[in-house]
């Protein structure tokens, strides 16, 4: 069975659902560990003793010590964790949106690795990948066994370094095997196209690239439908599950002149942030649309709660999924990474989402398909276990239906947008009054 849900490109961008900020400190405790903590801490070393010298098995200590690092930082909140060396690595390849390798976006089928599309001017596609390739062996092993992360992983490598992959081809009469030179593959965080006079902007995640391909595509798309024609933007955050907060920063500040975009406080008052926008609006001041589900989080929604507090655009979906979090990445050395919950964001208008989620200005549902009714597709932070409850978090908790179709004609929320901004539906909501913004 095709597992449509879950795309990965090759070598290339796995989304993180955690909002991520960097230091080069080691994040220093403030208080001295007591007595009662050094106690407690030899418990844990008669106990890890014990296991090694009486286990049924003999452990490996390596992952002994790791899964316990990551039992206690799991058990503080769903987002904190450990990441060896090799964790820590894969997860600055995704926030820099860049990386050695083949250039394909791809999915598993039947146990093969299966094309969806070759990325333009890669080495994929100038090797002759074609959609609906099925990849059955890479370097001559074979991809059934394989997890399509594990397949991901075995195409990735260094520049310039060469990879043979036997490809199944539908009307080929038997395989095809092609050699490709890897080379630096940077992913599009950023599609945009025109949909006749509006110009639709989705960003599938908050990497380094994420503004620079958003400023392009602004440019491109008003230089293709034409300034005086263009009605306005679709601005697409959809199962978005977050990435940088510089980059979130960056995109809220595309569309505003002036104002707060996001404030993050931590546990102590001193180590309060605020954020916010320098003069210059990159459309122009022309309208916007802001989409959002169940699968717009963390840096999403900081970009839609900044956007809808200033009533820049019009928020039009589903609830969303509710991370109002901030996760520091403390690097270790050689040891890796610790990634740990230090603060709570709010939206200009002081407002936290954590747990609760931005609540759409207009709700529109998206039909379900026959084939997925019955699964459960609703995503958001209340569900997790052990979540940091929000101060404005009820029983309703967060998140909806994280499901965008890909053929854009099925696509209610999409339509419902192109329609507000052409005028073809109305709504007090649309377009919005910047003179009722909640204050900041």
């Amino acid at each position: 069975m095709m597992r449509k849900l879950s795309l990965l490109f090759a070598g290339g961008l796995i989304g993180a659902a955690s909002m991520l900020a960097f230091t080069g400190d080691g994040m220093i405790s403030a208080n001295a560990a007591g007595s009662d903590t050094y106690k407690q801490l030899s418990i844990f070393g008669d106990i890890f003793e014990r296991v090694r010298a009486n286990y049924v098995e003999e452990p490996n200590d390596k992952d002994l010590i790791e899964n316990a690092i990551n039992g206690m930082l799991t058990s503080l909140d769903p987002h904190s964790s450990y990441m060896n060396a090799e964790d820590a690595a894969d997860m600055r390849t995704q926030t820099k949106g860049e990386f050695g390798g083949l250039g394909i976006e791809v999915t598993m089928e039947d146990e093969l690795v299966k094309v969806i599309t070759p990325m333009f001017g890669t080495p994929a596609e100038k090797a002759g990948v074609l959609a609906g390739d099925l990849i059955a062996e890479i370097d001559g092993e074979e991809v059934r066994g394989l997890t399509l992360e594990q397949a991901v992983d075995k195409m990735r490598g260094p520049i310039d370094s060469p990879i043979e992959l036997t490809l199944l081809r539908e009307g080929a009469d038997k395989p095809i095997k092609v050699t490709i030179v890897r080379d630096i593959i940077k992913v599009q965080a950023v599609r945009f196209r025109a949909e006749g006079d509006i110009g639709y902007l989705r960003v599938m995640s908050f990497t380094e690239q994420t503004f620079d391909n958003l400023q392009d595509g602004i440019e491109k798309l008003t230089e293709e439908i034409g300034e005086d024609k263009l009605k306005g933007f679709v601005l697409d955050l959809r199962l978005n599950p977050g990435g940088l907060l510089d980059q979130a920063i960056n995109v809220s500040d595309a569309f505003l002149d002036k104002g707060l975009i996001v404030s993050t406080r931590g546990r102590d008052d001193r180590d309060t942030r605020r954020y916010s926008a320098r003069p210059g609006d990159l459309t122009n001041d022309k309208p916007l649309v802001v989409l959002i589900n169940g699968g717009s989080a963390s840096a999403s929604e900081i970009v839609a709660g900044a956007l809808q507090d200033h009533r820049r655009a019009t928020v039009v979906g589903t609830q969303s999924f509710g991370k109002g979090s901030v996760q520091t990445i403390i690097p270790l050395g050689e040891n890796g990474a610790l990634r740990l919950t230090t603060a709570l964001y709010y939206t200009p208008a002081g407002i936290s989402i954590q747990g609760k989620g931005i609540t759409p200005d207009i709700k529109v549902d998206q039909t379900i398909p026959e084939e997925l009714l019955g699964r459960d597709l609703s995503r958001g932070e209340s569900d997790l276990r052990g979540h940091i409850t929000g101060v404005e978090e009820d029983d309703n908790g967060s998140g909806s239906i994280a499901y965008v179709p890909q053929d854009p004609e099925k696509d209610d929320q999409l339509t419902y947008a192109l329609e507000l901004i052409r005028g073809e539906k109305t709504d007090p909501h649309f377009p919005p009054d910047p003179a009722t913004a909640l204050p900041n």
